[in-house]
């Protein structure tokens, strides 16, 4: 690790920082250093014992499962349903590679011309299928006429970012894979974050994040939002 001199686009206030050309680099810088990452072959860097490589999908969705087994606080069917349709009908994996987990722009850092100089929070990565970093990106990629918003202030929306179509197509260019699945591994993107946030609202309604603390029905809120996000997705896969 080394210190990186750089801006975190975390919302519309930070990216406000910068220019609109700035801006609209970072979206392509952001898939370019995306479709870098997903080349590596993880057994010439000595990451090859990372974990496994075959059926990602099957292990995360059981994973995320059981984590929202464990924490769920009330019964939501939506969330059950999706599983079911997520578990019934996985794509077949391209091919496998470093999985970073959390792959969104205010997980990088960018310097002034909207260049991507550092990749940060890897807690969640392994190895597996690198369609599911490129369905989260699109989880968190919000475009202006997008009704919908996992992040409050989303910066993407702003004059200069490319929109996720553009993003797509340069991925697909870059990296040469298919990407017309990508509903399905966005769908399974609001899922899993569904999954995490229901374990952040049992934190705060068992009072381990602090007695009385305001705003967690909102959590409670954003998980049925996903949950709704998620099977529309899969809705746009069938149609």
């Amino acid at each position: 690790m080394e210190f990186v001199d750089g801006r975190v686009l975390r919302d519309a206030t930070a990216a406000a920082a910068i220019e609109p050309a700035a801006r609209g680099r970072a979206g392509q810088s952001l898939i370019e250093v995306l479709a870098r990452i997903h080349a590596i072959d993880p057994d010439t860097v000595g990451l090859g014992d990372l974990g496994r490589k075959e059926n990602y999908l099957g292990r995360q969705l059981k994973r995320w499962n059981s984590q929202w087994e464990q924490s769920k606080m009330r019964e939501l069917p939506v969330i059950d349903r999706v599983f079911e349709k997520l578990s019934s009908d996985v794509p077949e994996q391209q091919g496998s590679g470093i999985v970073h987990g959390d792959y969104r722009l205010d997980n990088c850092m960018v310097d002034g011309s909207g260049e991507v100089i550092a990749v940060l929070d890897w807690e969640l990565c392994t190895l597996g299928d690198p369609m599911a970093d490129l369905g989260l990106l699109m989880v968190y990629w919000v475009d202006p006429e997008d009704e919908f918003s996992p992040l409050a202030g989303a910066a993407t929306a702003m004059e200069g970012f490319d929109r996720k179509a553009d993003l797509l197509a340069r991925y697909a260019e870059l990296s040469g894979r298919d990407v017309s699945a990508i509903d399905y591994y966005t769908a399974f993107g609001y899922w899993k974050l569904a999954c995490i946030i229901e374990g952040v609202y049992a934190r705060y309604a068992g009072g381990s994040m602090g007695a009385n603390r305001p705003g967690a029905e909102g959590f409670g809120e954003q998980v049925v939002r996903l949950g709704e996000a998620a099977e529309a997705a899969l809705a746009r896969m069938e149609s």
